[in-house]
């Protein structure tokens, strides 16, 4: 609870003049400033509602949720920023905080650099220290002679932290080229996946059971191994989907993301592209997962450099593999929300052939979701239903913010009152009220243009029945 007498009186007047841009966003400032994240949690998210595109107050709220250790949801307010160039520095600062949270070392090196060369105002010497990965002192190279050039150090690196649910396997054995993906056991299995029966039955189809059953699937000339392009709006899990597959096959699960493929010089990109296949088959069975491929996967006829198609004629090539059996055990999973702009050769048969569609969870499968959010949390009687009913058009996502923003309230009351004060119904449908769904209805606005328009190929089929209800 605010107790500043001079954030009331900006609050009193944000509340007589809720359209108030400049308003919102300095009451939202203060409130951060003043340490009221959950308050200027709020602000932001209502200035956003009258800006939907201002990155300082995307910014705003990022840094919100990363001072309240939310920072999946920081990474997703983040996004749209990210997903393009010239993004502020300090959204760079924000995401590489947001990514060390979630244990992506590398990753949130590689963001706080960029960050910093293009402004080294921003430079925050606390979070460069915890990005750096010493040396065990007993190895450490010694100082090459003057004469000679530095050689690489013999040494690996000490384990990155990794994101919770998640084993780490070890530094991949030596090569010339070296992946900076991690290998990774999940502890995630399709039982902690709500819902998405369908989906969960192609990925079981396609990707596990030729694992599981190779005798079966070899009669019929099979093998282990493939490709699946999961598509759908932001947030409805497709990340956890792909992270579940494994742990339900029980193999090793390599995360790629943007920053550990693409590289300022050219040619690099690719090798990094090749290594990081490399790694996935040395560690066979494999589920090599690229999130939001659509920017590695990218149409060749919209790209103006040649090293840009060249990154993916790599790609394709490496997906075919050198022989029959190249990836043979390795399962690759990539996920975007743009599937309309990746390039049609990815769609051929033996690469990604089979294009899933991960809908936004109905009211059933949103009760199933609201019930694992809350299973290792202080309940009394809720009904996860009544709660799923309030949230049409709210995807897992926007759900774990609802949660998290009902445990933020009800830690306030506990705090006071000295002891746990469990979770009800009334709280979660409180916190459902002051919520908003993120971007569902506009995502399938898109999608709309794409299948009654641009469907010749009949690939977006599967969306018919979605963009023909109420969205």
């Amino acid at each position: 609870m605010v107790d500043d007498p001079g954030l009331k009186a900006l609050g009193e007047a944000a509340r007589l003049s809720p359209d108030n841009l400049p308003l919102r966003r300095h009451l939202a400032e203060q409130l951060l400033n003043k340490g009221y994240l959950a308050d200027a949690e709020a602000e932001f998210r209502a200035a956003l509602v009258l800006a939907p595109k201002d990155p300082d107050i995307m910014a705003g709220l990022a840094e919100a949720f990363v001072r309240q250790s939310s920072h999946g949801e920081a990474l997703s307010a983040l996004e749209p920023l990210l997903a393009v160039g010239g993004y502020p520095p300090r959204v760079g600062v924000l995401a590489a905080r947001a990514l060390l949270g979630e244990g992506s070392v590398h990753k949130a090196a590689y963001r706080y650099h960029e960050a910093v060369s293009r402004d080294p105002s921003v430079a925050d010497a606390d979070l460069a220290a915890r990005l750096v990965i010493p040396l065990p002192a007993a190895t450490a190279p010694s100082a090459p002679p003057a004469a000679t050039a530095p050689s690489a150090p013999s040494v690996s690196p000490a384990p990155p932290p990794q994101p919770a649910g998640s084993t780490y396997l070890g530094p991949s054995s030596a090569t010339h080229e070296r992946s900076t993906a991690e290998v990774e056991r999940s502890a995630f299995s399709f039982a902690d996946v709500a819902g998405m029966d369908e989906v969960k039955e192609a990925l079981r189809v396609k990707l596990l059971l030729p694992v599981q059953q190779p005798e079966l699937f070899a009669a019929f000339g099979k093998r282990a191994g493939g490709g699946v392009l999961l598509y759908g709006p932001p947030g409805v899990g497709k990340t956890h989907l792909a992270r579940a597959a494994a742990g339900e096959l029980g193999a090793a699960f390599v995360s790629v993301g943007l920053a550990d493929i693409l590289d300022m010089y050219i040619g690099s990109s690719e090798r990094n592209l090749r290594a990081t296949f490399d790694l996935a088959r040395r560690h066979r069975p494999c589920v090599l997962f690229f999130d939001e491929v659509d920017a590695l996967a990218a149409r060749r006829s919209d790209m103006r450099q040649a090293h840009s198609r060249q990154l993916v004629n790599q790609f394709l090539s490496e997906l075919d593999g050198v022989d029959q059996s190249a990836n043979e055990g390795v399962l690759v999973l990539a996920a975007t929300n743009a599937p309309w702009y990746i390039d049609v050769a990815f769609r051929r048969p033996g690469r990604f052939d089979q294009l899933v569609f991960v809908p936004p969870p109905d009211a059933e499968a949103r009760a199933a979701i609201l019930r694992i959010l809350c299973r290792d949390k202080p309940l009394a009687e809720v009904d996860f239903g009544a709660v799923a009913k309030v949230t049409d058009q709210f995807v897992g996502a926007d759900l774990k913010g609802l949660v998290d923003r009902a445990v933020e309230i009800k830690l306030q009351e506990s705090i006071r009152a000295g002891r746990p004060i469990p979770l009800s119904t009334r709280d979660l449908l409180a916190a459902a009220k002051a919520a908003r769904p993120t971007a569902v209805r506009e995502w399938m606005a898109t999608a709309r243009n794409y299948v009654m328009h641009a469907n010749e190929s009949g690939a977006w089929d599967e969306l018919m029945p979605w963009i023909q209800r109420k969205w």
